[in-house]
Parts: C-alpha cells; sequence; structure tokens
C-alpha cells in the first residue's frame, strides 16, 4: 500500500507545462521525490542510527551499522548479484549454519552476522512472531567474531570483534530506528508547479 502512495504522491508531483501551445508532462519532481542515490542512503541511517543512539557511541561502529542497513535497504532478495537480503532467519540459517563449508571465510562470516543484525535488529517485530531473536542475535555475534578471527585486515579485525562484543546493542538500537521510522507520519508536498502566465 505504501507503494502505491507514493507512486501517487509522485503521480501528482508531476506537473503541466506548455511549450508552443503543447501541453507536456514534467517528470523532474518525480525524479526527484523517487532517486535515492549510496550516499543519501547511507546519510539517512547514519542519522536515524545516531538519533536513537547515545551521544557517546563510537563512530566508527554507528558508519559501520548504518552501511548496513543502507546495504540491504538497495539489496533485492531475490538479487542476482552479489549476496541477496535475506527473506527471513530461515534464509541465514539455511545458508550459514546449514552449510558448514562457510565457517573459515571471514566475509561470508561478515554477511552472516550483518544479515543476522538486519533481521533480528531492524525488522525484530515482523521476525519475532517465527524466530527466537535472542538465538539469532547470539548467532549473529558469533558470525561476527568468527570473521574478526579470519580478517587479515587488523582493523577491520578489532571493528568485527567490536560489533561482536556489542551485538545487542546494536540490535536494539536497530529495532528502536525501525520502530521510529514506522510510527513516524509520512507525508511528502510534491513541489508547486509553475503558474502559467496568460
Amino acid at each position: 500500500m505504501s507503494c502505491v502512495i507514493l507512486i501517487a504522491l509522485a503521480a501528482h508531483a508531476a506537473f503541466i507545462t506548455e511549450t508552443d501551445g503543447h501541453a507536456e508532462v514534467s517528470l523532474d519532481p518525480l525524479r526527484e521525490l523517487l532517486a535515492t542515490d549510496q550516499r543519501q542512503v547511507l546519510e539517512f541511517f547514519f542519522v536515524g542510527l545516531q538519533d536513537v543512539s547515545e551521544t557517546t557511541v563510537d563512530r566508527q561502529e554507528l558508519l559501520y551499522n548504518a552501511s548496513v542497513l543502507a546495504h540491504y535497504a538497495q539489496v533485492s532478495t531475490q538479487a542476482d548479484v552479489d549476496w541477496p537480503a535475506p527473506a527471513n532467519l530461515s534464509a541465514v540459517f539455511d545458508h550459514f549454519v546449514s552449510d558448514t563449508t562457510l565457517l573459515h571465510d571471514s566475509l561470508m562470516m561478515e554477511t552472516a552476522g550483518a544479515q543476522c543484525l538486519l533481521l533480528a535488529g531492524f525488522f525484530e517485530d515482523q521476525m519475532r512472531q517465527r524466530h527466537n531473536i535472542r538465538w539469532y542475535a547470539e548467532l549473529g555475534a558469533s558470525f561476527f567474531s568468527r570473521a574478526a578471527v579470519q580478517e587479515q585486515s587488523p582493523s577491520k579485525a578489532r571493528l568485527l570483534n567490536t560489533i561482536a562484543r556489542r551485538f545487542e546493542p546494536w540490535r536494539r538500537r536497530h529495532a528502536r530506528l525501525s520502530r521510529e521510522l514506522r510510527d513516524q507520519p509520512y507525508v511528502l508536498i510534491p513541489p508547486k508547479p509553475p503558474t502559467l502566465i496568460s
């Protein structure tokens, strides 16, 4: 339903201009409402997480968590490239727990941890009915720990280890951000069309 509303609002944002006596629809406002680049998505989640975090939160951890949310906000569950966004925590279990060949792959363990953080955190309310959130939070933390142990870069290994140790507070922040976003009233005010001078 929200997608339909967004499209309807965007359609209203398109306005009619007159050139040489012919009416034409300008799609610039439509593009303006719908176009979002990676930087904007990252900034959106960075600011959102910052708002639900303590002022003492580590900036590097904040940026990492915002990048996880931004990444999965732009990746389909049906993506053919990269690693698709998981539809639910059962998919994470099937890909990363059942398949033990990935346990020694740092990137795959980081991906598994990030997916647990996304689903057990940001989508906690949706996942809680079918999954044990506490168990998946512990699993996610263990994925980040495994990724840290196998990471070649010392600074990245430290970050992954920190995320593992602070998984639960970050998971709660993700959940809080999700609830706050869901509870916010969204009103898109379309730009006013230019006035036609007769």
